[in-house]
């Protein structure tokens, strides 16, 4: 009879409420509506048809008040984390991300809530701003890192293993959104496959990756391809 591997030598992580993570581009702060809903509200407007919003279970918002409202209504909670990503070039915030489904006693974690304004979408920042929160997560003992989307949502799935996040499967009819059916797309890294997953990240970030016009030499998608455990269906060349 086979059994799992023993764990004996577990630690229980930290929660990630409250953290500020610091970054070379970004830093990652708690999001609260009084000093961040206007900035946020604004880069978000540039998106005019907000195709944002399309696979996320809220907005667009009308305003910049019915949008601070929703950021305080998960404020003081726990899960979800939501953390505003503040772009040190632009001296604001741009996008946001989040942890939940916090799960300390098994060591899982998963981002999610992603939503970059068209201010960093495309850019290296949002790449940064990705590996901050899957560093802070291994560094603090999770043994497991999560990716789930709408499986109709094909720049997230290919995002996820631009990342390093291997394909797990497609759970059907896992929720109703917007009305309408969401079967969900689930990636994860594990925590024995981080410190190759890392070296990607930071030989892709390295100043000597890119160019005099910012063009980076090396993909990113083509440092982490070779290490993913799973490969998604889709075609990701």
């Amino acid at each position: 009879m086979k059994l799992g591997e023993i764990i004996d030598h577990y630690s229980e992580p930290p929660h990630p409420k409250g953290v500020t993570i610091e970054g070379n581009m970004v830093t990652l702060k708690p999001l609260v509506a009084n000093q961040f809903a206007e900035e946020l509200f604004l880069s978000n407007s540039i998106d005019i048809e907000g195709g944002n919003w399309t696979y996320l279970p809220y907005g667009p918002f009308k305003s910049e008040l019915e949008y601070a409202s929703w950021i305080e209504s998960f404020e003081e909670g726990s899960d979800p984390v939501f953390f505003a990503i503040i772009s040190k070039k632009l001296k604001k915030a741009i996008g946001i991300a989040s942890y939940l489904r916090v799960n300390q006693d098994a060591g899982s974690i998963e981002v999610g809530h992603i939503n970059y304004s068209p201010l960093l979408q495309k850019t290296t920042e949002a790449t940064e701003a990705m590996y901050l929160m899957m560093k802070w997560a291994f560094e603090n003992g999770y043994r497991r890192y999560e990716w789930k989307c709408n499986a109709l949502n094909l720049r997230s799935r290919a995002a996820a293993q631009r990342f390093g996040f291997s394909y797990e499967g497609v759970f059907r009819q896992m929720a109703i959104v917007k009305g309408r059916n969401r079967d969900t797309a689930w990636f994860a890294m594990i925590d024995k496959e981080w410190n190759s997953i890392e070296k990607c990240f930071t030989q892709f970030l390295s100043e000597s990756n890119f160019d005099e016009n910012g063009k980076p030499n090396l993909s990113l998608r083509s440092l982490t391809k070779p290490l993913l455990y799973k490969l998604d269906n889709l075609d990701l060349s």
